[in-house]
């Protein structure tokens, strides 16, 4: 059986404003024509796995129905199964209340109650059964798993993912066959460079632990949005678009699992398009202008580091006149060397007039850099005329 393993569609995000959904459809067209040709090279995909964060609100637009409906459409006419999960931003109740609409050979699996009972997908080796894990928050499925007979109170998301577990190796062994589990969690092992969730960055979910997931053949995570090998039968296939700059340099696509008799035999990696590529660009504010880089990335999303020792005069407005697509623009100036390390203090000990103590001030705000001789003067300007003016009183 051959299964493709995506996630984290997003449908409704921006990046820095603007709108991804045209990008996303066009990222998403191409799976599904991906699906299309392995069909017609005789090694038809059996089943497409979306695990969760299919929109990227509770409360989604028309829009993103639209385009859900769309593409699972797609898939569906392509003769492939779909498995949908909900993740911490769908809203549970409208996902599922979207799978009642849908066809035969679409699943969405939205429900804690049912997450011991699979999908069942059989092929020339037999049985295997889907176990669908919804993003599960302790506060709100405990009601349905209540400790008892000395169990420990469901309080954390790895608690919660561990009983969720052994309710799907309960279910696997009632049923013969090979299996797959598929959940929205922050795995343990996972690499922190790969493009994290915003709750994880922030704190709002904890790890869980990799031995959970034992049993299954292999385990199809979402939440993490780059790609991620935790183990050989355990992986996240990441967003299918870059929504930070800092998953900018990683690579879009879907694991192509494939199990046979046996269970898992391999993973295969199947690189998607991107529409508009992400650049950082750092030097100073004139050198991230010039002819050179703006002929290599007029086109791309830009994020723009500007290294001069001051701000600079409506920078943002600069960049967009030769970069379209400046999408965010950052002032980092390069350190100023021994007097930058200075504190303010020190500064102020070597001061004598005013306008050295105003000069000290403006180092200790500026990383070591100074007024510049027309600010000098201005400094000097301002603070003679308080002289006169408290002299005539």
């Amino acid at each position: 059986m051959r299964i493709l393993h995506t996630s984290d569609w997003h449908i409704g995000r921006t990046f820095h404003g603007s709108p991804t959904m045209d990008a996303l459809a066009e990222v998403l067209g191409a799976l599904t024509a991906r699906v299309r040709e392995l069909a017609a090279e005789g090694t038809p995909v059996d089943v497409v796995v979306v695990a969760g964060d299919v929109f990227d609100s509770a409360t989604p637009s028309g829009a993103a129905y639209t385009l859900l409906s769309e593409v699972l459409r797609g898939l569906h006419e392509a003769g492939t199964r779909v498995i949908v999960t909900s993740g911490n931003h769908d809203s549970a109740a409208r996902l599922g209340f979207q799978a009642q609409l849908l066809r035969d050979g679409i699943d969405v699996l939205t429900d804690p109650l049912a997450i011991g009972t699979p999908v069942t997908v059989s092929d020339e080796h037999g049985p295997v059964h889907f176990f669908g894990i919804p993003y599960l928050e302790p506060s709100v499925v405990r009601q349905y798993w209540p400790a008892a007979d000395g169990a420990v109170a469901l309080r954390t998301q790895a608690q919660t993912m561990s009983h969720a577990m052994d309710l799907v190796r309960r279910g696997m062994s009632e049923r013969a066959g090979r299996s797959v589990a598929i959940a929205h969690c922050f795995a343990a092992g996972v690499d922190a460079t790969v493009g994290l969730e915003r709750e994880v960055r922030q704190g709002g979910l904890d790890v869980v632990p990799l031995d959970v997931f034992d049993g299954p053949d292999y385990v199809a995570l979402g939440h993490i949005h780059g790609r991620n090998r935790v183990s050989e039968r355990v992986r996240y296939a990441g967003a299918p678009l870059h929504y930070s700059f800092g998953e900018q340099d990683k690579p879009r696509g879907a694991w192509l699992v494939e199990l046979d008799a046996a269970g898992l035999a391999s993973v295969e990696w199947l690189d998607l398009p991107v529409p508009r590529r992400l650049v950082t660009l750092t030097g100073t504010l004139d050198e991230i202008l010039s002819a050179e880089n703006v002929a290599a990335h007029a086109d791309d999303w830009v994020c723009a580091v500007y290294t001069d020792a001051l701000p600079q005069t409506e920078p943002m407005r600069r960049l967009r006149e030769r970069y379209p697509f400046c999408a965010m623009v950052q002032h980092q100036p390069a350190t100023g060397g021994e007097r930058a390390r200075l504190t303010y203090s020190d500064r102020l000990r070597t001061a004598v007039t005013d306008v050295e103590r105003v000069e000290a001030f403006l180092e200790h705000v500026r990383e070591g850099h100074g007024a510049s001789e027309q600010e000098r003067e201005l400094i000097r300007e301002i603070i003679d005329d308080r002289v006169r003016a408290e002299a005539l009183v």
